[in-house]
């Protein structure tokens, strides 16, 4: 462990609304393994996808309304959400080279901001802060013999000189943390391809086309279920998994976990506390084959 465990928390939107068991469960591993989340007050939306595409101000000031209120608590901010993250990281990196957009954001925010807030994701604290021995040290029900295909999509690892901790192309966190769990990660070639994100409300046939091809990919290689670290990764690959199938073939149910959800079983936790019955695909049957 390199580093303190205590946290600015940053949930975001999703993980109090459909991602409510991202949440559950990444409270729930943090507990079991001793990371203290200090949840950010009042923390507004981070913008996501919207602000970016429509106003260039808000979408770094948003952002930093809440690395303000992370400012005050003197801690560096932990998040779950992939965009939430992405966001996060791209408003301080925008402060700190861009004059006259932390200008327009300091107008917006009442407040001056120049960056310096520290921004990490779970996955990165979970690997890098307390180490994958540590995590390693508290599995009380190995998932012996599930093979996982960990799925990172487009935001966690890119673009790399703002946001990666890990390789941008070909990341590895995941299945280290995997591996600690005593699951297998198949080797597969679609880590980082796009799930087709929030086109789901506007051209949910393209989100069917490349689901489709993730989760038969991920079959292909052996995958027992997919393991994610987005919300939206997870809605699209498992809500509307049954669309994709209509749409452009059959392929076998395959549950798609949060991987704070495979952390948690092999920490011991219910399934109540992570959350597994928001799943559409149910991972019920697969845990049941692996005796978890």
């Amino acid at each position: 462990m390199t580093v303190g465990t205590r946290y600015a928390f940053f949930p975001g939107c999703s993980l109090e609304s459909t991602g409510w068991d991202l949440d559950r469960s990444t409270r729930a591993i943090c507990r079991a393994l001793g990371i203290e989340l200090v949840d950010i007050p009042d923390w507004v939306c981070c913008g996501s996808t919207p602000a970016h595409t429509s106003n260039a101000t808000l979408s770094v000031a948003l952002p930093v309304m809440n690395l303000l209120k992370a400012r005050e608590l003197g801690l560096p901010v932990l998040t779950a959400c992939a965009s939430c993250y992405a966001r996060l990281r791209t408003a301080n990196d925008t402060v700190q080279d861009d004059p006259e957009e932390r200008a327009r954001a300091e107008r917006v925010t009442g407040k001056p901001y120049h960056g310096g807030v520290v921004v990490r994701h779970l996955l990165d604290v979970l690997v890098n802060d307390l180490g994958v021995d540590a995590v390693r040290a508290k599995v009380r029900r190995p998932l012996t013999g599930m093979k996982v295909a960990c799925y990172y999509g487009c935001l966690l690892t890119r673009p790399p000189r703002i946001v990666a901790f890990d390789d941008a192309e070909h990341p590895s966190c995941m299945e280290e943390l995997v591996t600690a769990i005593g699951a297998e990660p198949v080797q597969w070639p679609f880590q980082t391809e796009c799930c087709g994100a929030s086109l789901a409300i506007t051209r949910a046939e393209i989100v069917n086309r490349l689901s489709h091809r993730l989760l038969s990919m991920a079959r292909l290689a052996g995958a027992d279920c997919l393991s994610v670290a987005c919300p939206l990764c997870e809605s699209n690959l498992d809500l509307r998994q049954a669309d994709a199938a209509k749409a452009h073939g059959p392929i076998p149910d395959t549950p798609v976990l949060y991987i704070t959800q495979l952390l948690g079983l092999a920490l011991g936790l219910s399934n109540a506390e992570l959350g597994l019955d928001a799943l559409t695909v149910s991972a019920e049957p697969m845990l049941a084959a692996s005796g978890v």
